[in-house]
């Protein structure tokens, strides 16, 4: 491991780099707090995986991309640092110096910590989907749709991402099925209709994938009617699975609580019980989850943070911040 040898502290460190993560940025460095992102992929999160993206107050219409890097852009402008391709993975939050270590082997210190690691998507958990995961299973739309040219895909779910993505795919495919457990859809009307406005689009109801079918690639999908108990065989060339998402907190849960489906529980102004621990995004339980409410979640955290760093200055002389950063860390290695 190698440590952080000018021992620099930053004000606010933010694990993730989705729209929670570069709105806490832009709030915090605007706020004249030294300010890190450290984001293990890509910048936006998942909307860099987006097509089209317009629903965000003043942008009739962009990409996911693109807006990806507007945020960044934005964030970078008042001064925040955004280090991409560095995971954290291991984290010791339990002193007023938190101590962050990533998968290269770096060390950073900083005085609070804005949690916004979003969520991975929710897997069907049936046979054959890991064998033919990217051989024809895919969670990505954008990034595997144009492989299914005059092809059949199908898409599994009946929230917003199920529909967005399904009437991406109609660029592409020669036909998109929509497979649904229910009867209803949880997305938002404009989405239903215009996907039942689309002539590419079927809907098959009331039914679930079984099992997935092929060898070195998919061939077919195994469905079962929940009210007849009735099973067929449906060839697709692809299969895209849009059935929510699991919160990414493995690497926090000895120091904040989370709810009974993983998600981190906090107050109003995004607190956790850990003092100096702050949430954002698709990581917390909420009612919507949008890129705005992501984007206003950060800046609730990033404020709250600064406010508590006024106090923390109170407590803290630079001496003794030194000497937590000096102090062993309890890693949770939980990688």
């Amino acid at each position: 491991m190698t440590e952080n040898d000018d021992k620099r502290i930053w004000d606010v460190v933010i694990i993730g780099g989705g729209p929670a993560g570069l709105a806490a940025a832009l709030y915090s460095a605007r706020a004249m707090r030294s300010t890190l992102v450290l984001e293990k992929e890509m910048p936006g999160g998942q909307i860099a995986t987006t097509s089209e993206v317009e629903d965000y107050p003043g942008i009739p219409m962009t990409t996911g991309p693109e807006l990806s890097m507007l945020m960044m852009e934005h964030a970078q402008r008042f001064g925040a640092q955004v280090e991409i391709g560095e995971e954290v993975t291991d984290v010791d939050l339990q002193e007023k110096i938190k101590r962050l270590r990533t998968y290269s082997g770096k060390t950073f210190l900083t005085k609070t910590i804005i949690i916004a690691t979003g969520a991975a998507p929710r897997t069907l958990g049936v046979p054959g989907e890991d064998k033919l995961r990217g051989r024809g299973v895919s969670y990505c739309a954008v990034c595997d749709g144009p492989f299914f040219r005059h092809r059949p895909v199908a898409v599994i779910g009946g929230g917003d991402a199920a529909f967005d993505e399904a009437l991406y795919l109609t660029k592409y495919a020669s036909e998109v099925i929509l497979i649904h457990r229910r009867d209803e859809f949880r997305a938002q009307r404009v989405l239903v209709d215009r996907a039942r406005a689309n002539p590419k689009m079927r809907f098959i109801l009331d039914t679930v994938v079984e099992k997935i079918n092929g060898d070195d690639s998919l061939e077919s999908a195994t469905l079962r009617n929940l009210k007849t108990g009735e099973t067929q065989d449906l060839p697709l060339g692809g299969l895209f699975v849009y059935i929510g998402n699991i919160p990414n907190t493995s690497l926090f849960r000895t120091y904040v609580t989370e709810d009974e489906n993983g998600y981190i529980q906090v107050d109003e102004a995004m607190a956790t019980e850990c003092p100096g621990v702050f949430v954002a995004g698709d990581v917390r339980k909420s009612p919507l989850k949008q890129i705005v409410t992501a984007a206003a979640d950060g800046s609730i955290a990033a404020l709250t943070a600064d406010k508590y760093l006024d106090n923390l200055a109170e407590e803290l002389t630079p001496e003794e911040a030194l000497a937590y950063a000096d102090s062993p860390a309890s890693w949770e290695d939980s990688y």
